[in-house]
C-alpha cells in the first residue's frame, strides 16, 4: 500500500527527510509503516485536559500495536471558565479556527498517513473536527472524560452552580463562607466539566457522529475503562489508513441530522448550533437552522441533564450511555440507522447491540418526556430575521413581555446586573457581543448565572448577539442574527422599548413599528471596538452566527 508519508520516506530523493525522521527516533522498518498523527490539546491550566499526556501514551502503544509509527503534536486549548468574563473570552470562539488550522499545518507540512485527534472542552473538539473534515485523511476522536461531579451538604456540584452561587452572595441569599465552600468543592478533580455543558455535549455528539467508539465519550475521566479504550483508539487509527476509511464517508448529512437529534434530546448547549454547522461548511454538507427549527418539533426531551435537569454526565454514562439513548429515539424512526461509524458498523448496528437504559430516572421513556418538544428553539422576528437560539430545558416560561434595559458590553450589563439594577420584567439586551462586534462572540455564563443566582431567571429575559455557555439557564436568547455590528435590528432597540419572546410561536419580536424603526437606522452608527492581531483579522472573516460564525 502507497501511504500519504511516502512522500518524506521513500526514495532516494528523500534521504534527507528520513536521516531528520532517524534523529527523531525511526528505524529501517518505520519507513514502510503508516505515520500517525496525534493531535494533543493537553495543558496543565484546563482541568479537561490535565491528563491527557496519559491517554496519548497508551494511545502511541495501541498504533504501534496496530503496525503504525505515532507522531505526537500539539495545539491549543481555552477553557472557558477561566476566560468567562473579561477580555479573554473574546479569544475563545476564535480559538476554534486557529486549532483547526494548526492541525492542517502539521498534518500537510509533514504528510501524516491518519490523525488520532485528542482533546476535551468547548471549542476544541469542534475545532479537530472541523480540520478532520478539511483534510479528509482517517481519523478519529477520543476526549479526556467527563469530570466527576463535586458534593457539598449532599448536594451535587458542577462548575455551573460556582457562577450562579456568586449571583447569591451578591443578593445577600448565601453568606461569603458558603460561597467558598462551594468554590472548593465543585471541581473534584481532571475531565470536562460534569453537567452537559459544551464540552461534553459536543463529545458526545461526536460519538453520535461516528468519530469515536460507542460510550467512550461519557466514560469518567479518572476510569481506567478510559485508558483501555485509548489502546483500541490507536489500534483503530492504523486499520482506518489500511481501509481508507475517512472523515467525510462518516461525518455525513445524515449524521449531523443524528447528533442534532440527540441534542434536543438530551436537551444540549445551543454552542452546538454553532459548532455543527461549522462542521457541515467545512465538509461541504447541507445544513442550516431549518433542520434545527425542523427536528426540534418533533423530538421529545428525554434525557434530565443538568445545568436544566437534575443528573450529571457520569450518571447518564452509567444509565447506558449515548448507544442507550439512541435506543430509546430509535422507537421513534428519526435516527439514520445507516449511518457509518469509524467501528466499520452502521448506527443501527450499534443500536441493535446496545440495552434498553438502565435508569430511567436519567433517561425517560418517550411516553414520559420532559418536554415534548422544543428543548432549543430557533426564534425569528423583526428583532431577529435570521434566526436566533434559545436552550428551554428547565425553563417554565413560555411567554415574556418586558422593557429593555440595553448594554452594549457584556461588563456593563454584568456590573447592572450585580449592583440589582436589573428587575423582573425586564429584558436585558446586550449587544455588540457577536462574531464581528465582539469580535469573537462571548459566552456569557457571569451575567446569566448572576441572574439566575438572584432568583431572576423566570422574571427576566436576556436576548443577545453573543452567545451562552453550556451552562446557562434561563430564559436567554443568544445568537441573534443580523448581529448589532452588521446593523441588524438589535442595534436599534432603545431603552423602554417593549420585546416580546413567544416559545410556542417561535417569535422574538421588538414592538417598534417600522417607520420608527427606519428613522433610527437614519441615525445609527456601529460601535466598533478596537482590537488588535488576530481578533482584528478574524472580525474582518467572520460570517454570521446563523451560517456558524465560520471563516470566508
Amino acid at each position: 500500500m502507497i501511504y500519504r508519508s511516502s512522500a518524506i520516506t521513500q526514495g532516494y530523493v528523500n534521504a534527507p527527510k528520513r536521516a531528520l525522521l532517524r534523529a527523531v527516533g525511526f528505524c529501517d522498518t518505520d519507513f514502510e509503516k503508516p505515520i500517525i498523527g496525534i493531535a494533543n490539546s493537553y495543558t496543565n491550566i484546563v482541568p479537561g485536559h490535565v491528563h491527557l499526556r496519559q491517554i496519548v501514551e497508551v494511545i502511541k502503544e495501541g498504533i504501534r500495536e496496530g503496525g503504525g509509527v505515532p507522531i505526537e503534536f500539539n495545539t491549543i486549548a481555552v477553557c472557558d471558565g477561566l476566560a468567562m468574563g473579561h477580555e479573554g473570552m473574546k479569544y475563545s470562539l476564535v480559538s476554534r479556527e486557529v486549532i483547526a488550522d494548526s492541525i492542517e499545518i502539521m498534518v500537510e507540512a509533514h504528510k501524516l498517513d491518519g490523525l488520532v485527534l485528542v482533546g476535551s472542552c468547548d471549542k476544541i473538539i469542534p475545532g479537530m473536527l472541523i480540520a478532520a473534515v478539511r483534510l479528509n485523511i482517517p481519523s478519529i476522536f477520543i476526549n479526556g472524560g467527563p469530570m466527576m461531579p463535586g458534593e457539598y451538604r449532599g448536594r451535587k456540584l458542577g462548575i455551573g452552580h460556582v457562577f450562579e452561587a456568586v449571583g447569591s452572595y451578591s443578593k445577600g441569599k448565601i453568606s461569603l463562607e458558603e460561597l467558598e465552600e462551594i468554590e472548593r468543592k465543585a471541581c473534584p478533580g481532571s475531565g470536562s466539566c460534569s453537567g452537559l455543558y459544551t464540552a461534553n455535549t459536543m463529545a458526545i455528539l461526536t460519538e453520535v457522529m461516528g468519530l469515536t467508539l460507542p460510550y467512550l465519550s461519557t466514560i469518567p475521566a479518572i476510569s481506567s475503562e478510559r485508558l483501555v479504550m485509548a489502546r483500541e483508539v490507536g489500534k483503530l487509527a492504523v486499520e482506518l489508513v489500511k481501509k481508507s476509511v475517512k472523515p467525510r464517508d462518516i461525518i455525513t448529512r445524515k449524521a449531523l441530522l443524528n447528533a442534532i437529534v440527540v441534542d434536543l434530546a438530551m436537551g444540549g448547549s445551543t454552542n452546538t448550533v454553532l459548532h455543527l454547522l461549522a462542521i457541515a461548511h467545512e465538509g461541504k454538507v447541507e445544513l442550516s437552522l431549518e433542520d434545527f427549527d425542523i427536528l426540534s418539533e418533533k423530538v421529545p426531551h428525554i434525557a434530565d441533564l443538568t445545568p436544566g435537569g437534575k443528573y450529571f454526565v457520569v450518571d447518564f454514562h452509567n444509565a447506558g450511555g449515548v448507544p442507550a439513548l439512541l435506543k430509546e429515539l430509535d422507537k421513534l424512526g428519526l435516527i439514520h440507522r445507516d449511518a457509518l461509524t469509524v467501528t466499520g458498523k452502521t448506527i443501527g448496528e450499534i443500536i441493535d447491540k446496545a440495552s434498553e437504559p438502565i435508569d430511567r430516572e436519567v433517561i425517560k421513556p418517550l411516553d414520559k418526556p420532559l418536554m415534548e418538544k422544543r428543548s432549543i428553539v430557533i426564534l425569528r422576528g423583526n428583532l431577529a430575521p435570521e434566526g436566533a437560539v434559545a436552550k428551554m430545558t428547565g425553563v417554565r416560561v413560555r411567554k415574556f413581555r418586558g422593557k429593555a434595559k440595553v448594554y452594549n458590553s457584556e461588563e456593563e450589563a454584568t456590573k447592572a446586573v450585580l449592583e440589582g439594577q436589573v428587575e423582573p420584567g425586564d429584558v436585558v439586551v446586550i449587544r455588540y457581543e457577536g462574531p464581528k462586534g465582539g469580535p469573537g462572540m462571548r459566552e456569557m455564563l457571569v451575567i446569566t448565572a448572576a441572574i439566575v443566582g438572584q432568583g431572576l431567571g423566570e422574571q427576566v429575559a436576556l436576548v443577545t448577539d453573543g452567545r451562552f455557555s453550556g451552562a446557562t439557564r434561563g430564559l436567554m436568547i443568544g445568537h441573534v442574527s443580523p448581529e448589532a455590528a452588521d446593523g441588524g435590528t438589535i442595534a436599534l432597540v432603545e431603552n423602554g422599548d417593549e420585546i416580546t419572546i413567544d416559545i410556542d410561536k417561535k417569535l422574538i419580536q421588538l414592538e417598534v413599528n417600522d417607520e420608527e424603526l427606519e428613522k433610527r437606522r437614519e441615525k445609527w452608527k456601529p460601535i466598533v471596538k478596537e482590537v488588535k492581531g488576530i481578533l482584528k483579522r478574524y472580525r474582518e472573516k467572520v460570517s454570521s452566527a446563523s451560517k456558524g460564525a465560520t471563516l470566508h
